[in-house]
């Protein structure tokens, strides 16, 4: 039965992505790509060619074509030559990054985008031909192109984060983030911004929304640090619990009765889950020793004489704080019921 849940587990659509991205072998299909793709880039190359000879004919006035018509000529055929190059460039990418992208629908939105740019470049080529001066005509786009990148830096940039965030996948809709200083779950990503439903926050001290969105332009994802707690190969994050005693307690059994009590609270559900992913992180580089599905008590001594109890567990994040709140109550009851070997601080400085 476990095997099978765990097999069930595998094929889960986020976690076979996870799986490949983080797969130890380099798979090639490049060379595949370029194979399947030789009969058009062959025709391509093969119109590129032609046009180039028409070009230098009609240069070194070698084919019966009045004088005035060369000119005009020239800019066609050389308008042919860099349409063809920008069919082909924009064709390769597209089934390059394509073999890459599963998501039926980040593969329609990336093709959607190739084509727009590709559209912008032809159509920047056909009207340089109204122009009587190709060169004139580029130098005066590529002038105006400048001034607008400028003048719309943010945005232009915003939209290749769009890009970025639906190739590699930093996040997602109902991934828990924290990118910069900001935390949240993801509720939507658009063209320009990502939306967030604040969790935390600065009113709150714990793992609980706040009840306010947080909107920030897609380029933040190119300067700041993102931090995902949502991986589908591991969707857990250690949280930990802290509680004073003193130094007469028993600490064996302080320690023995925190673990039952945790283990009992977070369930052996928890637990089994926590030992499938485990191993499916064993299929990847992560290293799954340091993973531990039960908790961990440690003891340290604090400045003020008292001594620190840390319980260590592994929680799913969005229930970070209701679980937390639950295994303090637990906590605190079952070591209450033991006053001669869990000794609490009894000075006024409590």
């Amino acid at each position: 039965m476990e095997d099978k849940e765990l097999e069930a587990l595998k094929k889960e659509e986020k976690i076979q992505k996870a799986l490949s991205e983080t797969a130890k072998t380099e798979q090639s299909t490049s060379t595949d790509i370029v194979k399947n793709e030789a009969p058009f880039l062959g025709i391509s190359a093969l119109i590129f060619l032609i046009c180039g000879i028409l070009y230098f004919l009609l240069g070194w006035k070698q084919l019966p074509l009045p004088q005035i018509y060369i000119p005009l000529a020239q800019k066609i055929i050389l308008a042919v030559m860099l349409i063809s190059l920008v069919l082909s460039a924009t064709r390769l990418v597209k089934k390059m990054l394509n073999r890459k992208i599963e998501d039926k629908t980040t593969v329609f939105n990336f093709n959607r985008i190739a084509n727009l740019f590709a559209g912008l470049l032809i159509l920047a080529i056909i009207l340089s031909l109204l122009f009587a001066n190709w060169y004139a005509a580029m130098v005066s786009f590529g002038i105006v192109s400048l001034i607008l990148g400028f003048a719309l830096q943010t945005p232009i940039t915003s939209f290749f984060g769009w890009i970025y965030i639906l190739i590699r996948k930093p996040y997602e809709v109902g991934d828990r983030i924290r990118i910069g200083n900001v935390y949240g779950d993801v509720i939507n990503v658009s063209y320009i911004d990502t939306t967030l439903w604040e969790f935390n926050g600065e009113y709150l001290s714990g793992d609980h929304p706040s009840g306010r969105i947080i909107r920030f332009v897609n380029s933040k994802v190119f300067s700041e640090f993102v931090y995902n707690y949502s991986w589908p190969l591991f969707p857990f994050i250690w949280n930990e619990l802290s509680l004073f005693i003193s130094h007469e307690s028993d600490f064996k059994f302080t320690a023995n009765s925190i673990k039952q009590v945790v283990e009992s609270e977070i369930g052996e559900a928890m637990i089994r889950r926590v030992k499938r992913f485990k191993k499916i992180l064993a299929e990847t580089p992560v290293d799954e020793l340091d993973v531990d599905e039960y908790p961990s008590v440690l003891f340290r001594v604090h400045d003020n004489t008292w001594v620190g109890v840390k319980v260590r567990y592994l929680v799913e994040p969005k229930d970070s704080g209701k679980v937390k709140n639950k295994l303090f109550d637990a906590v605190m009851t079952e070591l209450k019921k033991h006053p001669d070997k869990v000794i609490f601080p009894q000075t006024i400085m409590r």
